[in-house]
């Protein structure tokens, strides 16, 4: 993760002070270094001290910027969806049949998750144990991406590619956890990209038929 994202900063058009810098470089510096433990060791194994100690900095400096790990962590995760959401949102202005859109949003998807595909697996098993302010956050992010997926099926409905009774929110949504679902195949079954990708784009193929045009 070698970039802040936009809601680091404040909206106020002010430049950030010399301290207000460098509490965000410390907050950037354990970021990246709390989401490369994560990665290699998944949720339960990268504790306070590795992290601080991979940022060249105190446990103290944690605390002084996150209430606690599942803070951090949620933070991580907030951000990657952010620039999910990012590399997503290009994709998706692009002009091309609704199908091909989606399997293409989610293929950069697959590009991006199974890079890190150990923070990913260390995200859904922390899922469940989440507090409510931690479930909102991850829901936010996810609202972010659903939102592009969402954008490219009413551009189907709107150019009489998708019937107009369609449920764009729910066909959104089959959407997103088949893809989600797949990641279990890379992790048990060996597929690469372009496997996940296929088998995509047969999923897509069968959600999409049950809201066609005619």
């Amino acid at each position: 993760m070698n970039h802040v994202p936009a809601h680091k900063f404040s909206d106020d058009a002010r430049p950030l002070t010399r301290r207000a810098m460098a509490k965000l470089r410390t907050r950037q510096a354990l970021l990246q270094a709390g989401k490369q433990l994560f990665t290699e060791r998944g949720y339960e194994d990268a504790t306070v001290r590795d992290i601080a100690r991979a940022a060249g900095m105190s446990t103290g400096a944690v605390f002084a910027n996150f209430s606690d790990k599942a803070d951090l962590f949620a933070e991580i995760l907030s951000d990657d969806y952010e620039a999910l959401a990012s590399a997503m949102r290009e994709i998706a202005v692009e002009d091309r049949p609704v199908r091909d859109a989606l399997a293409a949003i989610l293929e950069a998807g697959y590009a991006f998750h199974l890079e890190q595909l150990p923070l990913l697996q260390a995200a859904n098993s922390v899922s469940w144990s989440h507090t409510a302010k931690d479930e909102e956050r991850r829901r936010a992010g996810l609202r972010q991406v659903l939102s592009i997926v969402e954008a490219v099926l009413r551009r189907g409905v709107e150019t009489k590619q998708l019937a107009a009774k369609t449920d764009v929110e729910l066909t959104a949504d089959l959407i997103w956890q088949a893809y989600r679902s797949n990641f279990r195949l890379a992790v048990f079954d060996g597929y690469d990209e372009g496997a996940l990708v296929r088998r995509t784009e047969r999923q897509l193929d069968l959600i999409l038929n049950a809201v066609k045009v005619g």
